[in-house]
């Protein structure tokens, strides 16, 4: 790859910390988060020794190392999510918790800048000998911590130590030194923001030959000697421009197509488009759920062959959603269409929402889409990257809500919030959002650019959505006046302090079939309304049977907001084929209630060719 060819602009994400959300359905979700989960992912990584290995390591009390390898890389975590709530609530009491984790974490770091508590207590002769252990995964969550704990309260303390290791990595791998392919990917991305607030290159250009160092037979270690796991469990059978398919362990997969065009995003060079393309379709198109959870498998948990798609059985680790996520907002800022949006959007109001209770103390791992009663959230694992991911995706939200392009300003998440954005000629465009989404699908938009403006407003048009109405300054508009491109209804005009724009979004309840190639959903039906994926669980269905219904994919469904009713949502009453009634709740809010069955795909009554 090469700098020299600057094809690749893209677009420029508007970051959460510019972006204030005031919305009914995630605000009381973030107050939850930094009120309730904050406090419980710290407590665990206190109470199962995460934290104390840090102090073990730095010589500061004795002990022996506690945990799994990878142990380091949750507290991590938690301290970057704390970092983002701290950024918009800025909390004197949870600052303090962190600088003084930051002292221990400072205390562990070798004096050449090596940082892995497992290897410096476990097994120090044993370092950069077996890539799957972690030692880079841990230090790209390190890293990530670091960038967002300086960018929340100017404090280097986290980022020198992060900077340290960074250089220690450098001086041992690249160009004409070791070799080295991470068992876990992570660490190329970090790389990336780490060069994003340093404007050091040499982290970008470490994250590319991190990334050029995969499918060359370098790797060694636990991964590479199982027979049934091997090179392409982590992405590691091909080099990574040579991507065709989606293969192996959900998570490390969508880290490294994130890292990619995080490396395309900062090098403008395009030599990965080709490859993120079609990975990209390989694994929306074929391999993933209606909920937008990827990796059926517990074996590997990963992806197996084409359409492959349990519902019982399903994985759908929750981190694997958040990183979905991560790559697809990469992907829009790419190229600019609303596609990718789409899917953060059902990320965020299905598969990765689904990982953490209403009461924001109790976790989903695995997100299956049926249960005959047996799956619970669980306080915590002791693989604990689920909750830990979700402590620093869900606060982060903002992100993705608007982005910056060269003509004008791109919304592509609806929820009531509000930012500025500065335009390609420096001028700023303050952009008020009010909805009450994802329950009804009237946006309104106040634009207050600094002076009269003309440039491009981008709305996104859901993939789920079939009519909709937009309005400008109160007037209709239609025609070449709101052309529809890229999954994006484009508003060029010149704005005015105080113009209005409405779009509404028609929600009717849609009866969702899977394609023939699914085994699993052939005869069933899910139902969806707006960007909702619906379940019914036997919570409020105490008539029913697991599996022992059906439904008419043409059913009237009632839609009925229940305040009252898992912390306010929009409930989904009909009948079944036979005549009972029966209400549908949102998949992210089932096991909320007492323990039973659950199903996202149920039996179809009619013979579907009728509805073809």
């Amino acid at each position: 790859m090469t700098v020299a060819n600057q094809q690749i602009k893209g677009w420029r994400g508007v970051p959460f910390s510019e972006v204030k959300i005031n919305d009914a359905f995630w605000r009381p979700r973030l107050e939850t988060l930094k009120n309730v989960t904050m406090g419980v992912c710290l407590d665990q990584c206190e109470k199962t020794g995460r934290i104390a290995n840090f102090a073990i390591a730095g010589g500061l009390t004795d002990g022996k190392f506690e945990g799994m390898y990878y142990n380091d890389s949750d507290v991590y975590k938690v301290l970057e999510g704390a970092a983002y709530s701290l950024m918009t609530d800025r909390d004197p009491k949870l600052e303090a918790e962190i600088d003084r984790i930051v002292e221990l974490i400072e205390a562990a770091q070798e004096s050449d800048g090596y940082l892995s508590t497992y290897y410096t207590l476990e097994a120090p002769e044993l370092k950069w000998t077996d890539m799957e252990k972690h030692e880079m995964y841990n230090g790209g969550h390190l890293i990530e911590a670091a960038v967002a704990y300086y960018q929340a309260t100017g404090k280097r303390r986290l980022l020198d130590v992060a900077c340290r290791m960074a250089d220690h990595y450098d001086t041992l791998f690249g160009p004409g030194k070791r070799h080295w392919a991470e068992g876990h990917e992570e660490i190329e991305l970090a790389l990336v923001k780490l060069f994003g607030v340093t404007g050091e290159d040499r982290y970008w250009k470490l994250a590319l030959w991190l990334l050029e160092e995969r499918g060359h037979g370098h790797g060694v270690g636990a991964i590479w000697d199982k027979e049934d796991w091997g090179p392409a469990y982590c992405q590691d059978d091909v080099p990574v421009r040579d991507i065709r398919e989606v293969k192996g362990h959900a998570v490390r997969a969508m880290y490294l197509y994130t890292a990619m065009a995080d490396v395309v995003l900062a090098s403008g060079d395009p030599a990965y488009m080709e490859a993120l393309d079609r990975v990209w379709a390989h694994t929306v198109e074929r391999n993933m759920y209606v909920t937008g959870g990827i990796g059926p498998s517990v074996h590997n948990e990963g992806f197996t062959f084409d359409y492959d798609l349990p519902n019982e059985s399903a994985y759908c680790e929750t981190c694997a959603a958040i990183t979905m996520a991560f790559w697809n907002h990469r992907m829009n800022l790419l190229h600019g269409h609303g596609k990718y949006a789409d899917i953060v959007e059902k990320e965020l109001f299905n598969g990765a929402l689904s990982g953490i209770s209403l009461s924001g103390d109790r976790f989903f791992y695995v997100n299956p889409l049926a249960s005959k009663g047996e799956h619970h959230r669980v306080e915590w694992f002791h693989t604990s990257c689920c909750p830990t991911n979700l402590a620093r995706f869900l606060p982060s939200i903002g992100q993705y809500v608007y982005a910056a392009s060269e003509d004008g300003i791109s919304v592509n998440q609806y929820l009531s919030s509000e930012t500025t954005v500065k335009l390609a000629g420096g001028s700023g465009v303050t952009l008020a959002q009010t909805t009450a989404y994802p329950w009804d699908g009237r946006v309104e938009l106040r634009v207050n650019p600094e002076q009269s403006d003309e440039f491009v407003l981008r709305l996104r048009l859901p993939g789920w959505c079939g009519s909709y109405r937009i309005y400008a300054q109160g007037e209709s508009v239609t025609g070449e006046e709101a052309l529809a491109e890229n999954g994006y209804l484009v508003l060029k005009r010149q704005w005015l302090p105080g113009d209005t724009v409405v779009l509404e979004l028609d929600m009717p309840v849609t009866a969702v079939r899977s394609l023939e190639e699914v085994e699993a959903n052939r005869g069933r039906i899910a139902f969806q309304r707006g960007p909702v994926v619906y379940c019914i669980e036997q919570a409020g269905n105490q008539e029913l049977v697991y599996d022992e219904f059906a439904f008419k994919a043409a059913e009237p469904f009632v839609a009925e907001y229940a305040g009252d009713q898992l912390g306010g949502v929009t409930v989904l009453r009909g009948r079944t084929v036979d005549g009972r009634s029966c209400e549908l709740i949102p998949y992210y809010a089932w096991d909320n209630r007492e323990a039973g069955f659950m199903q996202v795909w149920v039996r179809e009554a009619e013979d579907r060719r009728l509805y073809r």
